[in-house]
């Protein structure tokens, strides 16, 4: 197994723990086990990229904890009164209409990789995140600007508009 696709595993074995340190109350700390998750996940698309060790495994699982990661956190701030739950439901639509597309196309033969729009919206969810993760903490709490609000709306508006691109470039799997 390459070094990207054991990044890729490690993001995921990261959730576990971050969840139990969020769920713990320690806001910080989980933000911290995040934000290294998710460096992870650019890291791991750069070596790949740069010395050629993308592989299918990758194109696949790779996305997939991205959202294990993302889906973690959004939940877990759901049950802790940061975050609608009406949002993640929007989100997680997305998520399973495009990983439901991916596994179709893959029954014909065919990865469908992450495209630009999904990549952005990716980090824009991350960025909300995380920013939902510290915003209620000192000293951020003091700011009064809903930085994260934004960044949360900008990430669900991103997720909608990557979403029907995805399903309008790849309709011919749904046959």
């Amino acid at each position: 197994m390459n070094l990207p696709n054991k990044l890729t595993i490690g993001r995921m074995l990261a959730v576990p723990v971050f969840v139990a340190v969020l769920l713990n109350g320690y806001y910080y700390a989980s933000a911290v086990i995040f934000i290294l998750a998710a460096l992870t996940d650019a890291a791991d698309g750069m070596i790949a990229r740069k010395y050629n060790l993308v592989t299918n495994f990758g194109k696949i699982m790779d996305p997939l904890a991205d959202k294990l990661l993302v889906m973690s956190a959004f939940v877990c701030l759901v049950g802790l009164g940061h975050l609608q739950a009406w949002m993640v439901i929007v989100i997680l639509a997305r998520e399973f209409a495009v990983t439901g597309l991916r596994i179709a196309a893959a029954a014909e033969g065919t990865v469908i990789a992450a495209d630009l729009t999904g990549k952005i919206k990716t980090v824009l969810q991350m960025a909300a995140a995380i920013a939902l993760l510290i915003e209620n903490q000192a000293p951020f709490d003091a700011i009064g600007f809903p930085f994260a609000r934004i960044i949360l709306w900008a990430a669900l508006i991103l997720t909608v508009v990557s979403g029907i691109e995805y399903i309008v470039k790849n309709k011919r799997f749904f046959k």
